[in-house]
């Protein structure tokens, strides 16, 4: 994945770095940070507590909320417990969201 951006095209669809802050006061999707390790990752922030998943289902619900995608289409694949996640956008076409997650 390239440091400089928070996504990648990949065969399955389109892969996320995600940073996670559950137990959040409001739910909020972006801005898009530049970490000190040099990687970017989009903030993610869910009011789920990080118990039993329910942060992840959080997740999952408003990325799809967010962007109009199934939450069938959406799978968390890295860092299941951990607050940086990979999220994989399981689409043959893209190229909107890449578009909506540049304009963030």
């Amino acid at each position: 994945m390239d440091k400089h951006l928070a996504w990648r095209q990949v065969a399955a669809g389109l892969e996320v770095s995600l940073r996670v802050t559950p137990n959040a006061r409001t739910e909020q999707i972006g801005p898009v940070e530049r970490r000190d390790d040099g990687r970017s990752y989009l903030s993610v922030k869910v009011r789920a507590i990080p118990d039993k998943g329910k942060a992840n289902a959080a997740v999952l619900a408003l990325f799809a909320k967010h962007f109009d995608l199934r939450k069938l289409d959406l799978e968390i694949t890295k860092g299941q417990q951990a607050r940086q996640k990979t999220l994989l956008v399981k689409a043959n076409n893209t190229a909107s969201l890449v578009q909506r997650l540049v304009d963030l």
